[in-house]
């Protein structure tokens, strides 16, 4: 079974010539992951995507054109990037805009992932939820205060509407190797190799040398393993590409838990063929004895304002934390009272904070000054006094009076907006894997 992955996100583009090669090569499946949490909790908890519009038209308006040339089917995971229903809808209104231009129908099979709150609050009551490793507890509070509440629906629900005569399946909330495995798994195919083949190929070439988000490749599966193929002449598999690819976003390479089960990696084994490819063989999938399912959810936890800055002053950056710390207590008691502030120093440890272990002072430093307030105004105002304070602070040994801080842009303060946390991270036990994942019909005509 030979199938095609245009690009690691929906939206990320791919080359002409990539896709066009492995058209030719005639796969079963065209499949593309359309999001991720990696962006943080913003997209999920807004209900926005956190890629342009015009990039998914663009990439979706290819792949239906090949979907409807090879008469093979065509499977999106995570519509949106968060995989809500209004992620979902708003991915369906571009396929609707492309059905009006092409002048062309569409049917689609439509998998959405939400879960209501009353339905994790019943799972809550049953004990049926557990969290994942360093989240909190759940509540109820916590639940009734999150947005929208997706699960990662496993293999079941595409399979179903694969098996439904469905050629275009458009999901919800998705476990990311789902798409690029269920067309296997609905033939009886091997979920170990399937789903391990999903995991690399939901990254499409970044598991590639040179790695690239925004190229073609081409996973061939059989019933002892599966091939891995680039389709830009530009890139290859190699061993330890694809090796280290079991290290992505993973705190265990060798176990990669599920829907369902855990993909066992301890016996895989990586030969690299010619022309760049490799074979991977021994992947195992062991089922759990009870079917969980990944919650995912975000709660506004208030507003955000910044201020971007830069320091070449030599003197205020030797004093740097003691100058951050007395200005905070100076503003503090003129904010709202509930106000966070947030100083990250770049050019020392602005990525690891406090995990930074080489913190060598740079010749200069940029400052990203944040507020987190209940409400907007707090913010805003938060951050002007944080901002005005540091500006003019008197620190020993200064040379100039003109100000300590350098801004790149005018205004100086930028009012970022509602800001959210995840609220839900956690797992629910379920007895049926498609109850949450109803399958529905969709016509979208010209």
């Amino acid at each position: 079974m030979k199938i095609l992955s245009p690009t690691a996100i929906l939206g990320y583009g791919f080359p002409d010539a990539s896709f066009a090669e492995g058209m030719r090569r005639r796969p079963d499946v065209l499949a593309v992951d359309g999001g991720s949490t990696d962006p943080g909790p913003y997209y999920l908890g807004s209900g926005k995507p956190f890629v342009s519009r015009a990039g998914v038209k663009q990439d979706l308006a290819r792949l239906l054109q090949g979907q409807a040339e090879l008469k093979i089917p065509l499977i999106l995971g995570t519509a949106g990037g968060s995989g809500a229903r209004v992620h979902l809808d708003w991915t369906l209104e571009i396929i609707q805009e492309i059905a009006r231009e092409q002048q062309v129908t569409y049917r689609l099979g439509v998998i959405p992932a939400d879960v209501t709150h009353d339905a994790v609050v019943q799972a809550l009551a049953e004990d049926r939820i557990l969290p994942l490793t360093n989240v909190p507890p759940l509540t109820e509070k916590v639940v009734r205060a999150s947005t929208s509440i997706v699960a990662q629906m496993g293999a079941e629900p595409v399979v179903a509407a694969l098996q439904e005569g469905f050629d275009i399946i458009i999901c919800g909330r998705c476990y990311d190797p789902v798409p690029f495995a269920a067309l296997a798994l609905s033939k009886g195919m091997d979920p170990g190799p399937a789903l391990h083949l999903g995991k690399i190929l939901e990254c499409a070439s970044i598991a590639a040398m040179p790695g690239s988000g925004s190229d073609c490749v081409m996973g061939i599966l059989d019933d002892h393993g599966f091939t891995l193929e680039s389709l830009n002449p530009e890139r290859r598999f190699t061993k330890v590409s694809v090796a280290a690819h079991s290290l992505y976003e993973k705190s265990d390479p060798l176990s990669l838990p599920g829907p369902g089960g855990v993909l066992d990696l301890s016996q895989v084994s990586y030969r690299e063929w010619d022309q760049g490819r490799v074979r991977v063989e021994g992947s195992r999938f062991v089922r759990d004895a009870k079917y969980r399912i990944k919650l995912e959810a975000a709660r506004c936890v208030g507003y955000r304002t910044i201020s971007i800055a830069g320091v070449r002053d030599p003197g205020l950056i030797a004093l740097l934390d003691e100058v951050l710390s007395k200005v905070q207590e100076q503003c503090r008691s003129r904010m709202d009272p509930q106000a966070k502030i947030h100083c990250h120093v770049y050019g020392r440890d602005g990525v690891m904070g406090p995990w930074e272990p080489e913190r060598k002072m740079a010749h200069e430093l940029g400052l990203v000054l944040e507020v987190l307030a209940p409400d907007q105004a707090a913010a805003d105002n938060g951050c002007s006094l944080l901002r005005s304070t540091l500006l003019h602070y008197g620190f020993p040994g200064r040379l100039t009076t003109a100000g300590n801080l350098a801004f790149p842009y005018s205004p100086s303060d930028i009012a970022v907006g509602a800001a959210y946390e995840f609220s839900l991270y956690h797992l629910m036990e379920i007895d049926d894997p498609c109850c949450h994942f109803p399958l529905s019909e969709r016509i979208l005509m010209p």
